[in-house]
């Protein structure tokens, strides 16, 4: 039987990027929700501390504590806050965009612990903006990263937090835990 439920929600800049955690935690020896977005981050840092977590959905975590509060509710408890460094992207190369795009894009998601299933990528349109991903291991083996890769074709970039939110939710749910969304170009 797990300890506890931890919920949280990372914080994007304007460009999509993560700039920062906001976490509670339930346990069972203290059945109260409390700020955790530090013990969010250290999860990600402690190998003993990671190996104990399994990520869940919402089915999941009820399982474990009973019916959950709604959304807004659930982030009420998100009392603490923890930045991350920023950044602006790193430009490794001029952008090269397409004809009938305005802008290219590059977002890489880093993630720790090992995906049940190693294989994901695929492709999709929204609004007329591309996207493409694909997850691949990164840093020397120590983690995965899932690359996702924009084309713009729109003045607005509203459908990449969604699609960012839906890819990393979705590879969640395979067992990996997201640590950040960076943007290089």
């Amino acid at each position: 039987m797990p300890d506890g439920v931890l919920i949280e929600e990372f914080v994007r800049d304007r460009d999509h990027s993560a700039r920062g955690l906001r976490g509670a935690v339930w346990t069972a020896a203290e059945p109260r929700w409390r700020g955790a977005s530090s013990f969010s981050r250290a999860m990600r840092t402690d190998p003993a501390l990671l190996a104990r977590v399994m990520p869940t959905d919402r089915a999941g975590a009820e399982a474990v504590i009973g019916d959950l509060a709604a959304e807004g509710e659930l982030r009420a408890h998100f009392l603490d806050y923890e930045p991350f460094a920023s950044a602006p992207p790193l430009r490794l190369r001029p952008a090269e965009v397409p004809d009938g795009f305005r802008e290219h894009r590059l977002y890489r998601v880093l993630f720790a612990k090992d995906p049940r299933d190693g294989e994901f990528t695929g492709r999709r349109t929204v609004g007329g903006d591309h996207f493409s991903w694909t997850l691949r291991r990164v840093g020397g083996g120590l983690g995965w990263g899932l690359d996702v890769t924009v084309l713009l074709a729109s003045g607005a970039d509203d459908a990449v937090g969604p699609v960012l939110d839906e890819l990393t939710g979705t590879l969640r749910g395979r067992g990996l835990i997201p640590v950040t969304t960076e943007r290089f170009a």
